[in-house]
């Protein structure tokens, strides 16, 4: 799923939006103790109070928010694996019986129990729901109207969130005019940061997809590979930080470690261009034929496929291992090249890289920025110094 399909699903968990119909919810509450199942019920979202929607919606929303590769990731189901996932959240989709479709989140939730200890009692949700979206007329940019085909998608959707005590507190009762201990022994639902989660199938331009799943993680570059593979039954990921650090190790490898400003802002240019002549795939990948262009086309010298095949053996030990562009570009991890030395740290916009050099002046090491205009630190003009001039009159002065 790309951007824009998250987004849109994203943008249906609104109150009162009448394009998103969310027939029925299923909370599972687990005991950390002993990973048992100490309450489930099932119940029509409909009857749940407003308030209660609203946060059940907030919650949902989170779960889909974030960067794809950073804390959403579309997940390719394994094959040929026994009480699969995929089947079970298949047929949980396609069923219209309550009592089936939760029996089928039982089998899930009995996976995630498998092996596996929470650090707080978990409240399991699960939402059966459709989502409705028109499709515009051919040539028609104006707004959707009620003459437009409106096409139904059907999901499942799983938020894990963790329970935490209530707050002590200390009230007081304008009744009896005393100050009391405010005892409140039900533990409280942390719907503002759910664990983890997923949505079933994925959505690529519209079209469902079941052979994947929406995979949510809570911290960034974090996901949980025994909830992928084991719960899940998914294939192995690569985040984007993964992606970049291969792509770092392999280019340090052919280049044995050293690679000029110069060089490497063309090798983040070159990938831009790859991005840029692809925008309508979000996720243009390159494999080790594009990497040897990349490396040539920037000015890297003796860059050979026998370098690059071996730099991918000792590095990924996979030949056709295929990284996002978007992940090795520096714009995708932050906004901007960090430079760090031991006298400071310096960031600079990747498209600012080949004004930096590294040179040796006077017998040290120095980074030189090449500047078009006058520098200025603290509101003062720094003074020009020549440089040159000074190193010759301290050779003339030890010469002395």
């Amino acid at each position: 799923m790309n951007k824009k399909d998250i987004a849109t699903i994203r943008r249906q968990f609104k109150k009162g939006n009448d394009k998103l119909k969310i027939s029925d919810i299923f909370n599972v509450y687990i005991m950390k103790e002993s990973s048992d199942i100490y309450h489930h019920e099932s119940m029509p979202f409909g009857m749940l109070d407003e308030d209660q929607q609203e946060l059940f919606l907030g919650n949902f929303k989170k779960v889909l928010a974030g960067q794809p590769d950073e804390k959403l990731f579309e997940l390719k189901f394994k094959r040929d694996v026994e009480d699969s996932s995929q089947f079970i959240l298949h047929r949980g989709l396609l069923t219209n019986d309550v009592e089936e479709w939760t029996n089928d989140m039982l089998k899930l939730v009995a996976k995630m129990l498998e092996d596996r200890q929470y650090e707080h009692d978990v409240v399991i949700s699960f939402i059966k729901a459709e989502y409705l979206k028109a499709q515009k007329r051919q040539g028609d940019d104006s707004e959707e109207s009620a003459n437009d085909t409106m096409y139904s998608h059907s999901f499942l959707l799983c938020s894990i969130n963790k329970t935490q005590e209530p707050k002590k507190e200390l009230e007081f009762d304008y009744v009896e005019r005393e100050f009391k201990y405010n005892v409140t022994v039900n533990p409280v639902i942390n719907l503002q940061a759910p664990l983890s989660g997923f949505l079933f199938p994925c959505f690529n331009d519209s079209a469902a997809d079941v052979n994947h799943v929406l995979y949510s993680t809570a911290k960034a570059f974090e996901p949980d590979t025994a909830f992928i593979e084991d719960v899940l039954n998914a294939e192995e990921i690569m985040t984007a930080r993964d992606d970049k650090s291969v792509f770092e190790e392999i280019v340090k490898d052919i280049t044995g470690d050293q690679l000029n400003t110069s060089a490497l802002a063309s090798v983040y240019e070159e990938i831009n261009r790859v991005v840029e002549e692809n925008e309508e795939d979000e996720a243009p990948k390159l494999d080790r034929q594009d990497i040897q262009r990349v490396l040539t086309m920037s000015g890297v010298e003796d860059v050979t496929p026998e370098k690059v095949e071996t730099a991918y053996q000792k590095v990924i030990d996979d030949e056709k291992y295929e990284m996002k562009a978007t992940s090795i570009l520096p714009k995708y991890n932050s906004k901007s090249i960090k430079i760090k030395t031991k006298v400071a740290n310096i960031a600079i916009s990747p498209e600012d890289l080949r004004y930096v050099r590294q040179v040796v002046f006077n017998n040290k090491r120095c980074i030189m920025i090449e500047v078009e205009e006058d520098t200025v630190i603290e509101g003062f003009k720094m003074a020009e110094e020549a440089l040159v001039n000074k190193v010759n009159r301290e050779e003339e002065a030890e010469q002395l």
